[in-house]
C-alpha cells in the first residue's frame, strides 16, 4: 500500500484560536510529518529542519517561492500565539490557556532551509497524543490556498464520524478561523469572503463536501452549524484479495478508526457502541476471507 503522509493534532489544538497564514500552517504540517517519519518524539531541545525541496514537492511551487514561503513562515511562527479554553481538572472551572508555537527558529539562506524548535507546551499537542486527536492526510489540504479553508477543514473533520458540527457561535467561529477582529465585520462580507470561499475550496480540493446553516436570534445571525459528507472513493475494477499480516497493535489502532468511519456505519450492530463494533472489525482484520473489504479504508486512514 502507498505510504500516506498523515497530519495528527490534539483536539485542543484543532479547536484553539489562532491566526496563521497558509505558509505558517504548511510549515507546521511538514514539521509534524517529518517527526513522524523519523519515528521519534520531538524533544524540547531538538530542532526540526525543513528544506525548500520538501515544500516545493508537497505544495507544487517553485524552489524560490518555496524558500521565501518557509522563511516568511518561520518568522511568523516565532511571533504567533494560540489560545484555547478547557475545564480545569482541579477546580472544575473553565481555564483559558495562551501558548506560543516555537521558542527557537533558524533560517539558512544559502542552504534554502529553516529549523524550528517547538515550545514545551506545544510538543504534546502534536506528538504525544491520547484518544482526543484528529488525523487527516496532508494531501487533503495541500491545494487549499486560504488559511480559513485549512482551519475550517480541520474543525469539520473532528466530526467525521457524524458529519455535522455542533453550533459554533459567531465570535467563536471567527476566533477559531483566525479572522482578525477588524476584518469582515459586515456579515455579508464574512459569509462571502470567508465562509463561502472556504467551503468552495474544501469542496473542490478535499475528500469532503461541506455546507453550512446559520442560526438567528430575530434578524441577527448568532452562529453556524456545518454539515458534510465523505466523497465516494472510486471503486477499482480489480479485487484486492491479498491478506495483510497486521500486528496486534495495528489491529487495535485501525479497528477503532474503522469503526468510526461513516462509510462503514451501516454495518455496525444496532444499539451497540464503537468499542463493540471495533471488536468485530478486529476479528475480521485477522480473517483472510473478510479482511479485503477494509483495504481501501486502511489506505485512506494511513496504513502502510
Amino acid at each position: 500500500m502507498t505510504k500516506k503522509q498523515m497530519v495528527t493534532k490534539d483536539n485542543d489544538l484543532i479547536g484553539a484560536s489562532y491566526s496563521l497564514g497558509v505558509a505558517e500552517q504548511r510549515l507546521i504540517f511538514l514539521a509534524i510529518i517529518k517527526a513522524r517519519e523519523q519515528h521519534k518524539l520531538i524533544d524540547a531541545m531538538g530542532l526540526l529542519r525543513i528544506d525548500s525541496k520538501s515544500y516545493e514537492r508537497q505544495f507544487n511551487v517553485s524552489r524560490q517561492t518555496a524558500y521565501e514561503a518557509l522563511k516568511t513562515a518561520v518568522t511568523g511562527l516565532f511571533y504567533a500565539e494560540l489560545e484555547y479554553s478547557k475545564i480545569d481538572k482541579e477546580t472544575g472551572k473553565l481555564a483559558h490557556h495562551k501558548r506560543r508555537w516555537v521558542e527557537h527558529i533558524v533560517y539558512i539562506d544559502d542552504a534554502a532551509c529553516v529549523d524550528i524548535q517547538f515550545t514545551n507546551s506545544i510538543i504534546p499537542l502534536i506528538t504525544r497524543l491520547d484518544e482526543r486527536y484528529t488525523e487527516y492526510e496532508l494531501k487533503q489540504v495541500s491545494e487549499l490556498q486560504s488559511e480559513y479553508a485549512i482551519r475550517l477543514y480541520e474543525l469539520l473533520i473532528q466530526y467525521r464520524a457524524i458529519g455535522k458540527t455542533n453550533l459554533i457561535l459567531l465570535d467563536d467561529l471567527r476566533s477559531k478561523l483566525g479572522v482578525d477582529p477588524s476584518h469582515y465585520r459586515i456579515m455579508s462580507d464574512f459569509k462571502r469572503r470567508v465562509l463561502k470561499h472556504a467551503i468552495n475550496l474544501i469542496n473542490t480540493h478535499t475528500d469532503i463536501d461541506a455546507n453550512f446553516e446559520q442560526k438567528k436570534e430575530g434578524r441577527v445571525i448568532t452562529g453556524f452549524t456545518f454539515t458534510f459528507k465523505q466523497k465516494k472513493v472510486p471503486v477499482k475494477a480489480t479485487h484486492d484479495n491479498t491478506f495483510i499480516k497486521m500486528k496486534d497493535s495495528q489491529i487495535k489502532l485501525f479497528s477503532g478508526k474503522l469503526a468510526r468511519l461513516p462509510e462503514l456505519g451501516n454495518d455496525a450492530p444496532k444499539g451497540k457502541g464503537f468499542d463493540h463494533y471495533a471488536t468485530i472489525i478486529a476479528s475480521e482484520l485477522r480473517d483472510s476471507s473478510k479482511q479485503a473489504k477494509y483495504h481501501k479504508y486502511l489506505t485512506q486512514l494511513g496504513y502502510s
